[in-house]
């Protein structure tokens, strides 16, 4: 079965400058970070406020998702969480 995304939260975590958001493998939850220096080379104009952060997220969110699909499928691991950075987009 193909990653989906039928869960569309997603969270700011300000300590490790990221925000998480999770896939769905089946029915097994999938947990993806991506960085806020990714975040802001992939969206210019996203700085540092936690309200732009999200927007810039929500309006990347089908590269985002892409991206996760693809990064998910050359590693296929359902123990542990990845991290989208730079390099993968």
């Amino acid at each position: 079965m193909a990653l989906s995304f039928p869960n569309l939260s997603r969270s700011y975590e300000p300590k490790q400058h990221r925000i998480r958001f999770w896939g769905y493998d089946s029915a097994i939850e999938i947990t993806f970070f991506i960085e806020t220096a990714t975040l802001a080379k992939i969206h210019p104009g996203a700085d540092a406020d936690e309200a732009t952060l999200l927007e810039a997220f929500d309006s990347a969110i089908d590269r985002i998702h892409w991206v996760a699909c693809r990064v998910y499928g050359r590693r296929r691991d359902l123990s542990c969480v990845h991290l989208l950075d730079t390099k993968d987009f």
